[in-house]
Formats: structure tokens, sequence, C-alpha cells
């Protein structure tokens, strides 16, 4: 793993309240993916909450990825980028220039097991949060749901809205099939807009929708998409084993790793 850091002062807002956004990209043969729809969503969140990113252009972000993956020598994996609010806090700290900080991770594939579990979380998203559907560091909740899940053994989680709406997996986005028709909730139910997800709507006829979650226990077959897990079909849901369809879903994107 490679970590180009933000220097992050004790009483910032970043430190003190994690504000701040972020972005995981897919890398294949060397090239973040769909960098644009990640860029785009990166201005949009940072304008949602207020954090001033003016001084770095997409062409700078992009040449700094890209260099970075130059130096790590890394071909297929995922870059994390990261803005953090590095102003100082007025109830902590002194003065007002607003700052803002820049970070890059960069690692491998995440392992992916073959028998991926998904289970349903306890924790309930709420749609009427000003953080429903931004990206932001402030992301425990989505770290407790999926840590709760892992703790039961389940790889990830469905979470519902306060409304008991299918919205999204803890760190993923979510598609059924049923009789060979393509769902995923739509961004009503306060799921993230995932770039991946984008990336299927894109390419498949697709129904987005506000349903419970009896849908996914009569589905034919669930799959998980995000930048670290590209397309995932899931095996087994709340211990219900699932039929492997092929669906072309699952070719969308470039593989994670070269061919043998």
């Amino acid at each position: 793993m490679n970590f180009v850091p933000a220097k992050i002062d004790s009483v910032t807002n970043a430190s003190l309240y994690g504000k701040g956004i972020f972005t995981t990209i897919a890398i294949f043969e060397g090239t973040p993916f769909l960098w644009h729809k990640h860029w785009r969503r990166l201005a949009s969140n940072a304008l949602k909450l207020g954090i001033e990113i003016s001084d770095f252009s997409e062409e700078l972000v992009l040449n700094s990825l890209v260099n970075a993956l130059k130096k790590s020598g890394l071909e297929h994996g995922r870059a994390r980028i990261t803005f953090f609010d590095e102003s100082p806090n007025e109830i902590w700290g002194e003065g007002s220039d607003k700052k803002t900080g820049l970070s890059t991770v960069i690692a491998g594939p995440r392992k992916i097991p073959d028998d991926f579990k998904l289970a349903v979380s306890p924790h309930r998203l709420n749609t009427t949060s000003p953080l429903a559907g931004v990206k932001s560091c402030n992301y425990l909740e989505h770290l407790m749901a999926h840590d709760e899940a892992s703790n039961r053994g389940f790889n990830e989680a469905i979470r519902l809205n306060e409304r008991g709406e299918i919205a999204s997996a803890c760190m993923a986005n979510v598609f059924w099939l049923k009789c060979e028709k393509l769902y995923t909730p739509s961004l009503k139910t306060g799921c993230l807009a995932g770039t991946t997800r984008e990336f299927v709507l894109e390419n498949f006829e697709c129904e987005e929708v506000e349903i419970g979650i009896d849908v996914l226990a009569n589905a034919d077959s669930i799959f998980l998409t995000s930048a670290g897990l590209r397309v995932v079909e899931v095996g087994e849901f709340e211990a219900r084993q699932l039929g492997r369809l092929d669906h072309p879903i699952l070719d969308l994107l470039p593989k994670a790793e070269p061919p043998a």
C-alpha cells in the first residue's frame, strides 16, 4: 500500500469532526477507471459540505494520481482520493482561513470470497440526514454496519432507510434480478450515487425503485457494485443460497487482474 498524506492539525474540522470527502477509484492497467464520474461527484460533494477545492483542478489531481500510480508500479487495484477540511475549527482553534488538504492511498485489489455472503443490517439509513448520498469522511455508521455483519459471519449487509426501503449495502450499491429484469434502489432511498452504479445504469436496462426488503428474499440473483468490489454476485443472502445466473453485468467492468 502507498500513501501520500495530508498534514492534519488536531483542531481542524477534519480531525475533530471528520469533515472531508473521498472517493475510491478502480485501477485497471495503471489507469483510473471512470475518473470523470469520480471527479464530478467529488466536486458536488465538496460544494454540499462547504469544502473549498478550487485550488485543486481536475487535471492537477488526476496527474498527481497517475504519477503516484507510476511510482508505485501498481497496474491493477484501487486508489482513494480524499479532501480534508483543514480549516481551524472556530470552537477549538484560532484563525479563519479556509484550507484543504489532499491525500492519495493506493492499494491492490480487494480479496473477494467465492461464496459472498449478504445479510440485512439492523442499522437504518436516514434519508433526512444532510450526509445522505454524500461520500463523506464521516463514515462511521457505514463501518459499524459493516462490522456488525462481519461479526455475524457475513461479507456485507443491506441497509434499509427509515421507511423500510432497500437503500444499499454498507459500502456498495445493490442490484437484483427477478424474472430476467434488473432492479436497483433509486436515489430517493438515500443510497449513494455510486460511479459503478451509474456505469451499470448506462449499459443495462434497469428499473430504479423504492421497495421493501421482501423483494430480495425472492430475487433470482443479487449483485453488489463498487470500485473496490467491482461487480460481485452474492452467493448467499440471509442463509438462502442463490443460483449463479452468469448475467452480463458480471463482465461489464475490466478484470481486476490481467488474464493468465
